[in-house]
């Protein structure tokens, strides 16, 4: 399939996920108050698809984006093995997505996504991507971020229309994150969504030691975080899993004006791989929790909640 009729046959899947979407935001039984979670996982450490589904519903979340992991493989992007399966959560691959999301329509939609540096990355992440997939994505491997094999997945992400969300972890996982500011400027027509550890560390202007992955105390507004965010259109936050909801706890009087100051940019996901879906024991909810606490003003919340990712993800036509 050449690329303009892949093109053209993701609008269509895009035009028959927004009806989707439009019904069940529309249906007499939906809540008041739609939540679309950015970042989930089939299979996660074994969760089960029905484990996975009453876990989404326990936390009010709505509509469900599943990111999967690529081809497992044993090479140095993937630590010779150790890491397939996202980092060796065991998350499923490109079909299991596809699969629930065909499935369960109304609330979950899925993302393509494969190993950075085989060789045949693009061709089976334009494959998904053909199929309707909204998303590149969890990228979770060991090269620098600005490698070449990644810059293929950021053109390809322009050339569909669809974002692409990284993994930063320093040491293990999209290395040079101090760089990345050069593949904003290089790639303006594609939509990143920055996530984990070292992407929420460098919220604060003071942390310089990028080997502490979770750090505590008050923050210093102005890292590196915060200015990609601030000087960048095409650059988003994804709040997932604890390094997110450890960046809104540690300096509540920081995460309220973080919130206020980038509130258009600013998506809800889970990432989390509990099976309770409430209370203490999923992180997942007390980050919606966090976020309800911390948001200035309920418009702000409704825009991470809902109101950005319906926009940055044409859910709706």
């Amino acid at each position: 399939m050449n690329n303009l009729s892949r093109r053209g046959f993701l609008v269509s899947s895009l035009s028959a996920g927004a009806a989707a979407l439009t019904s069940v935001t529309s249906a007499d039984d939906a809540p008041a108050e739609p939540i679309i979670d950015i970042h989930q996982h089939t299979n996660y450490r074994d969760r089960s698809s029905a484990q996975l589904i009453a876990h989404q519903r326990a936390m009010g979340v709505t509509q469900t984006i599943l990111l999967p992991a690529g081809t497992s493989v044993k090479r140095p992007s993937t630590g010779d093995g150790i890491h397939n399966g996202l980092g060796g959560v065991g998350a499923g691959g490109n079909e299991t997505v596809l699969t629930m999301s065909r499935q369960y329509p109304k609330e979950f939609f899925f993302g393509a996504n494969e190993v950075t540096d085989l060789s045949e990355a693009r061709t089976e992440i334009a494959k998904y991507l053909d199929l309707g997939a909204i998303i590149i994505g969890e990228q979770k491997f060991g090269l620098d971020c600005d490698s070449e094999a990644s810059q293929v997945l950021y053109a390809l992400a322009a050339e569909y229309r669809v974002p692409i969300l990284i993994h930063f972890q320093h040491g293990t996982y999209n290395l040079g994150f101090e760089r990345f500011s050069k593949m904003l400027e290089k790639y303006p027509k594609t939509n990143f969504i920055g996530h984990a550890q070292t992407w929420w560390a460098n919220i604060d202007k003071n942390h310089t030691d990028q080997k502490v992955l979770y750090p505590k105390g008050k923050v210093t507004a102005g890292g590196l975080t915060d200015r990609y965010l601030a000087d960048y259109p095409n650059m988003f936050a994804d709040m997932s899993a604890g390094s997110g909801l450890n960046a809104l706890t540690r300096d509540e009087d920081h995460a309220r004006e973080f919130l206020d100051r980038h509130q258009a940019k600013i998506l809800f996901g889970s990432d989390c791989d509990d099976r309770v879906g409430a209370g203490p024991a999923c992180q997942g909810s007390q980050t919606i929790a966090a976020i309800r606490k911390l948001a200035p003003n309920k418009a702000v919340e409704r825009k991470i909640f809902y109101e950005n990712a319906k926009k940055l993800f044409r859910m709706i036509g």
